[in-house]
């Protein structure tokens, strides 16, 4: 994560975008075709380290715009993404073009990520922050066993399963989806709790919980069943317990051409078939 000192930023941690035309920082997934065009780019409109930047232009996928949002958290600068990857969920269209002219009209959509607490078989206790998801894998040929714990209340004595993830609504369409989880409105005070091929309770499919709500996962026989714990790309092994809350001090700002936003794609992701 980048540290330091910056400069004008306001009190919601965004960018002042008022100063784009002369602060903009590129950053690319590192394939031949995104360097080249990087390269072009900043011939053009000239390229500041990022915790200067007004903005971020990320050229890549899906994965780059997560480490980069993940690297702009402490800094409080917005990203715009333009795809060079696969799915580009998250990325607008490349053009060299015009590029200040569409950050001055950008749509913007603030996420904030979930911490994860996790106290392992060492006694360690770690931490990470994820924007997608918080997830729990079995760690060895046997299945998991997961008790669900809701502020404090034990909603799910034993879930026996692959793992389990509790998931942001900005990550609702991701690994969420593909779980079988629901999507949720980007800006729906809530999060998705998704089990991964659960056993038993057979037709338990998870829940919906506030974006308040503090999540436990504690690993029953965990010497036997091993579980780690991931967020976003953080993994850490042989988990004891689990916490994941919502945390509102940190945030990040997406930036997405008219018509495009977030919101949107997420929308229309749903009458997808």
């Amino acid at each position: 994560m980048v540290t330091g000192d910056v400069i004008d930023r306001r009190n919601d941690g965004e960018a002042d975008l008022d100063h784009i035309s002369s602060r903009v920082c590129f950053v690319t997934n590192g394939t031949p075709e995104a360097d080249a065009a990087a390269a072009q780019l900043r011939a053009r409109y000239g390229d500041y380290p990022v915790d200067t930047a007004d903005v971020v232009v990320a050229l890549g996928g899906d994965g780059l715009m997560l480490q980069t949002l993940h690297r702009v958290m402490g800094v409080g600068v917005p990203v715009y993404g333009m795809n060079f990857g696969s799915v580009g969920f998250m990325m607008n269209t490349f053009s060299e073009d015009n590029l200040l002219d569409r950050l001055e009209a950008v749509q913007r959509t603030r996420i904030y990520p979930l911490s994860m607490q996790v106290l392992d078989a060492a006694g360690e206790t770690r931490t990470a922050l994820a924007l997608n998801e918080v997830s729990l894998f079995r760690s060895s040929y046997q299945a998991a066993k997961l008790q669900i714990v809701v502020d404090g209340e034990t909603r799910l004595e034993e879930l026996i399963c692959d793992g389990a993830l509790l998931s942001t609504p900005a990550g609702s369409t991701a690994y969420n989806l593909s779980a079988h989880g629901p999507i949720l409105p980007i800006e729906a005070p809530l999060l998705a709790l998704t089990p991964i091929s659960p056993f038993r309770p057979r037709r338990w499919r998870g829940a919906i919980l506030s974006n308040r709500a503090v999540v436990k996962f504690i690993t029953r026989e965990a010497v036997k069943r091993p579980v780690s714990a991931v967020a976003d790309n953080v993994e850490f092994q042989n988990v004891l317990e689990v916490t994941v809350f919502e945390d509102r001090s940190h945030g990040v700002t997406l930036l997405f051409d008219p018509g495009t936003s977030l919101e949107e794609r997420v929308l229309s992701e749903q009458f997808r078939y």
